[in-house]
């Protein structure tokens, strides 16, 4: 069975490959934050905060909006950049059952070092 995920998973990676953003908008595939233990060993559920992640992965950059003057602006990030972005910013769409967001440059918060 882990056979038929990770080939899966393959296909939806290979997928991801060929999809090319337009203007500033970044391909973001969400990084899920890892289970909550408190310093007395108690795991809290993921039920406890089931918001929608704010951190991902940069999978592909479209090349950049214009400027006033006509000038392709280079973009800040770059793909296998992890982001940290605004809660609402993203647009999400599904592809076999993965969440997948497409964001604008300006909602970008920050680059994970």
């Amino acid at each position: 069975m882990a056979d038929a995920k990770t080939t899966l998973d393959k296909k939806f990676e290979d997928f991801l490959k060929k999809l090319r953003p337009m203007d500033d908008r970044i391909l973001i595939e969400p990084v899920e934050e890892e289970t909550a233990t408190t310093s007395f060993g108690l795991v809290l559920p993921d039920t406890a905060s089931k918001e929608k992640p704010q951190k991902g992965r940069v999978v592909a950059v479209g090349p950049g909006k214009f400027s006033e003057d006509g000038k392709r602006m280079a973009m800040s990030v770059k793909p296998g950049d992890t982001v940290l972005y605004t809660k609402y910013g993203p647009t999400e769409v599904k592809i076999e059952g993965k969440e997948i967001f497409f964001i604008q440059e300006s909602d970008v918060l920050a680059v994970v070092a």
